[in-house]
């Protein structure tokens, strides 16, 4: 009886171990294409845990022990262990959302300009959200004009993506479970699947292959946002997690030194910064280093004509599908010039009736883009 009571502690532990190990940031974890099986795991946990516990049970009450106190000692190693893995190590309990949601606009704001951001307009509804503030969120749950918006954020992977938490046509909340690939994953409420924050689709569980619809949205530092939309609000710091949110400037300018969020300086490097963007099914990654030399890229993705623009902050970037391939463009400071018409980089034009069509862009590490775009074109 004592080969169940033990075969029930290592079980537990074992199990416990696994169910997380798959989901966070371990040694090996997240080079693996382990999702089935950590989804397996989460799905059953306490099928296992009962069984395991079961066998614990059995084997203690139906051993004699000469030392009573002896078969303790690993049942506190196991209940160490579940608390451990379900309460420290839980994604959703190293990193919370806010207790207060607080916006703010531009005379009351408390963000430092410089703060680098992800701008959201719908319906001349405009916000800003401080990488600072949703770096450590992950995801931040918002109405924009009217219409439900998930803002998220994976400072591991450097991507920001903002979605219509949109379910079969219903409004949707999720919950921060882990990561895959060292991308952050979203569990929804209802249904329990497992979304990849990168790309808003479900990679796992009854909702496997449907995807979010995607917002465009724009990182620019927050002075370069209100000089274009001035009436814009700003997520403000939540009081309870003023000691969680970074006060540096270190991961937004690349100079962290974290195996996790720091930055290769070189070109083409897993934690090289590149620009992704897709159309029309086809993606290509475009070298910061090359767009901080160049300030402004022309080039074709299939048969669409895309520019991107570089600020002359050096951080803010924007993307826009131009009408014809034959248009001639340059930059002057932040003012782009398309066949001699000015325009704004939010595409408004100063002295043209046309807006420029601004497209997604995102701005991530090239491990990042890579995974998720495996048959990326490299410009």
């Amino acid at each position: 009886m004592r080969k169940l009571f033990w075969l029930g502690i290592i079980g537990l532990i074992l199990f416990e171990i696994a169910n997380v190990y798959f989901i966070m940031p371990m040694p090996g974890s997240q080079e693996s294409n382990s999702i089935s099986l950590a989804y397996f795991l989460y799905e059953w946990r306490w099928v296992f845990r009962i069984v395991f516990g079961l066998l614990l049970i059995i084997g203690l009450l139906k051993s004699s022990w000469k030392r009573k106190w002896v078969p303790f000692i690993p049942i506190a190693l196991v209940l160490v262990v579940v608390y451990m893995t379900n309460f420290v190590m839980a994604a959703d309990h190293m990193f919370y959302q806010p207790q207060k949601y607080l916006l703010a606009d531009a005379a009351h704001n408390k963000i430092d300009s410089a703060r680098l951001v992800l701008g959201v307009v719908q319906n001349n509804e405009a916000k800003a959200y401080p990488i600072q503030l949703i770096g450590y969120h992950h995801q931040v749950q918002d109405t924009i004009g009217g219409k439900p918006m998930l803002i998220t954020y994976c400072t591991v992977c450097r991507t920001g993506r903002v979605y219509e938490p949109l379910v079969n046509g219903k409004q949707e909340k999720f919950r921060l479970v882990g990561m895959d690939h060292f991308n952050a994953m979203l569990e929804d409420i209802t249904t329990k699947s497992w979304w990849r924050q990168a790309s808003g689709e479900a990679i796992t569980g009854k909702l496997k292959g449907q995807k979010l619809p995607e917002i465009l949205s724009t990182q620019t530092t927050l002075s370069e946002w209100l000089k274009l939309y001035p009436s814009s609000f700003i997520m403000q710091p939540d009081p309870s997690f003023v000691s969680s949110y970074d006060t540096t400037f270190k991961y937004e300018s690349g100079k962290s030194k974290s195996k996790l969020t720091g930055t290769d300086s070189l070109s083409w490097k897993n934690k090289s910064w590149v620009v992704g963007i897709t159309v029309d099914n086809i993606s290509k990654a475009y070298d910061w280093n090359r767009l901080k030399e160049e300030r402004i890229i022309r080039d074709k993705i299939g048969f669409k004509t895309i520019l991107i623009v570089l600020a002359s902050d050096n951080k803010s970037f924007f993307a826009y599908e131009l009408p014809s391939a034959d248009n001639i463009v340059s930059v002057m400071g932040d003012t782009v010039m398309v066949n001699n018409y000015r325009y704004r980089l939010n595409g408004k034009g100063f002295d043209s009736p046309v807006t420029l069509k601004q497209i997604n862009a995102s701005q991530e590490f090239w491990h990042s883009w890579k995974t998720f775009h495996p048959e990326t074109l490299k410009y």
